[in-house]
Parts: structure tokens; C-alpha cells; sequence
């Protein structure tokens, strides 16, 4: 977007609020709308897809924002491969390349993901019992409470929708007869999960609700496969695990393993002690992990290294099944990266 903006191209956004039951893709879901009609993105495909193409020629034409509700049917619903409708809005909003508060906004946007700081980007909507939006109002709230563009309200208003529980995650609020969307600028951290079985299949959905992006990696094609993982997963389909392609694992990197049997975990474990992942998890009990400890000291490997391994991975919450070990390990997961975000400082 912002590259678009500095090449002086206006676009439409549309983005997915309120959504409940079924649909295609999750709040905060984002589809960019060139003039031209290409897209960047996707709010989910099908029929919804479609209509939000259409509603933004209209949105180019008029220049206005506009927030339109849909309701999937099952018949949509089967179409997009879900089990059944759901229902939501979308929020077509008009950039205007002319406006030079949307550059210099965007910019920094762009510039804070890179420096991996936090930000959020507000949007206000006017009367959310309307359609129309003619009182839009945008801004970016720095991590310091400094701010780019304006938003009419009450002192310390933009403080209460950047707090809280919701603070991490896109959220709409209703104050005072007007509708925010509260967007996270920030990098919530790359999941790296090897191994794409039941556990898998259960950790990386539950993680991507929390924000990280997730990787599922294997082996095996017949696991790592759209029809166990939906997008936004993305997955890799190995030669074998010791074998891993340029994978740009850095310090906000989580690695966890849950490979297929002791000796793929340990294969996988080797390469990641030696990247500089903040966190590395491995399943299996304390017998397993410290038969392959043992081997890896006799390879070489430092004490202080092995420090850096969470085994058994998770939460202690007496997991067994799939689930309940997907939120075992997720628990732990977030405990991490908010260990680091309230110290400002990287894990090495």
C-alpha cells in the first residue's frame, strides 16, 4: 500500500469486521482493489470476493467509503469448502493517493514493520447504523503514544482502543455513536512448526488466532496438503528434515517440533540451535528429551545451548489430546513473546 501510494496510485481496501459463523477468512482480513481491478490479497474468494470487487468500482467512482454487511448461505458456504454460512461486514475504504497524510501514514506503517516496532492504525467510521461513511477519519498510534493524522474525540479515547485484552488483535468499537477498527501494526513473530500431523493440524490455526504467522514444514505430501491446512498457513514440503530450504529463521522466529518419531525431532532440533529462533520446543516426555540431549552433548553441543530448548513443550496443563496440547503449547508460545515485549529487549 504504501508502495502504491508513492507511486501516486489511489486504491480501495476492503476489510473484514464483525464476522461471525463461517466465512472464508478471519477479522482484519485485508483484499487491495487497484483501479485496474487486480487485487493484493484476499478476503476469502467466491461470492463474497466478487462482490467486494464490484462494490469497489463504486467506491473509485465516488470516491466515499462504504461498509457493506454480507450473509453467506450454505450454498455459498459449500462453494468456499467451509461447513457452513457465516456472516459479517466488510469495510470498502477509499485511499486517496492525493491525500499526503496517507503517504506519510503508510510509510511509517511500513517502516515500523521493519524495525519491528508497534503501532496501531485506527479508523474511524462515523455512524456504524449507516452505510455510508462520510466522517472516515485515519490515524497511526505509535507504541509511545505519538501520533500520525487525526481522530476527533476525547483526551486519552485512542489510549482505551490500543489497551487492554484486545490490544494484540483486530478489534472493532463502538464509542459514542461512531465505529473504530483498531488494526496492529506489528510482527507478532513466524511460527516455524516441523512436522504436520493431528498436533500440528491443532497448533498452527489456534496460534494464527494470536497473531503469529504460521509454517507448517514435512516431509510427507500427503500431510502438508490444503486439505489438512487452510490458508493463511503457509506449508513447505520438504526433501527430508535435515534438509531445509532458506527459511529465514531470525530472533523473531519460534521453532516447534513435532515431527514423526525421535530421530527426525533430533535432526530437526541440530539445525535449530543453530539458528537464532527465541524459541525452540520440543515434544516428548523427559526420558526422550534427555536421550537426545545425551546424543547431541556427544556431537558436540554445549550445555548452554540445550538451555535454549522448552522440553516438554507447553504449559503444564496435563495435556493429552491434540487440542489440549495445541493450547498447551500456543500458552507457552504467547508467554514467550510477552516475556520479551515487556523486558524491549530480544531474546538471544
Amino acid at each position: 500500500m504504501a508502495n502504491l501510494l508513492r507511486n501516486g496510485e489511489g486504491f480501495v481496501v476492503a476489510t473484514v469486521f464483525d464476522k461471525t459463523g463461517s466465512a472464508p477468512r478471519s477479522d482484519g482480513s485485508k483484499m487491495v482493489v487497484r483501479s485496474s481491478g487486480r487485487i493484493i490479497g484476499s478476503v476469502g474468494g467466491g461470492r463474497l470476493e466478487a462482490d467486494a470487487l464490484q462494490l469497489a468500482a463504486g467506491v473509485f467512482q465516488s470516491r466515499q467509503s462504504l461498509i457493506q454487511p454480507f450473509v453467506l448461505t450454505g450454498e455459498d458456504a459449500a462453494a468456499m469448502a467451509m461447513i457452513c454460512g457465516g456472516q459479517g461486514k466488510i469495510l470498502l475504504d477509499y485511499i486517496d493517493e492525493k491525500d499526503e497524510t496517507n503517504r506519510i501514514l503508510f510509510d511509517e506503517a511500513a517502516a515500523l514493520l521493519q524495525q519491528g516496532s508497534k503501532a496501531w492504525l485506527v479508523t474511524a467510521l462515523g455512524d456504524p447504523k449507516q452505510n455510508a461513511v462520510p466522517a472516515r477519519q485515519q490515524c497511526l498510534v505509535r507504541h509511545d503514544g505519538t501520533m500520525i493524522g487525526t481522530i476527533d474525540g476525547a483526551p486519552g479515547f485512542l489510549a482505551k482502543l490500543v489497551s487492554g485484552p484486545e490490544r494484540l488483535s483486530f478489534h472493532a468499537e463502538t464509542l459514542d455513536n461512531r465505529l473504530f477498527l483498531v488494526e496492529p501494526i506489528r510482527h507478532a513473530g513466524k511460527l516455524y512448526i516441523f512436522g504436520a500431523g493431528h498436533v500440528s493440524q491443532k497448533i498452527a490455526p489456534l496460534a494464527e488466532t494470536v497473531g503469529f504467522r504460521t509454517v507448517v514444514l514435512d516431509d510427507r505430501s500427503e500431510y502438508s496438503n490444503r486439505a489438512r491446512f487452510a490458508e493463511p498457513t503457509e506449508l513447505v514440503l520438504l526433501e527430508s528434515f535435515s534438509r531445509w530450504p532458506g527459511l529465514g529463521i531470525d530472533d523473531n522466529s519460534y521453532i516447534v517440533i513435532v515431527t514423526r518419531g525421535h530421530l527426525h525431532d533430533k535432526v530437526v532440533l541440530e539445525q535449530a540451535l543453530r539458528s537464532e529462533a527465541v524459541y525452540i520446543g520440543m515434544i516428548g516426555s523427559r526420558r526422550k528429551r534427555d536421550m537426545v540431549f545425551k546424543e547431541l552433548v556427544q556431537e558436540g553441543f554445549a550445555r548452554r545451548d540445550l538451555d535454549r530448548v522448552y522440553s516438554p513443550i507447553g504449559t503444564d496443563i496435563t495435556a493429552e489430546t491434540p487440542e489440549e496440547l495445541a493450547v498447551s503449547i500456543v500458552g507457552e508460545l504467547i508467554k514467550v513473546r510477552a516475556a520479551r515485549e515487556q523486558c524491549g529487549t530480544k531474546k538471544k
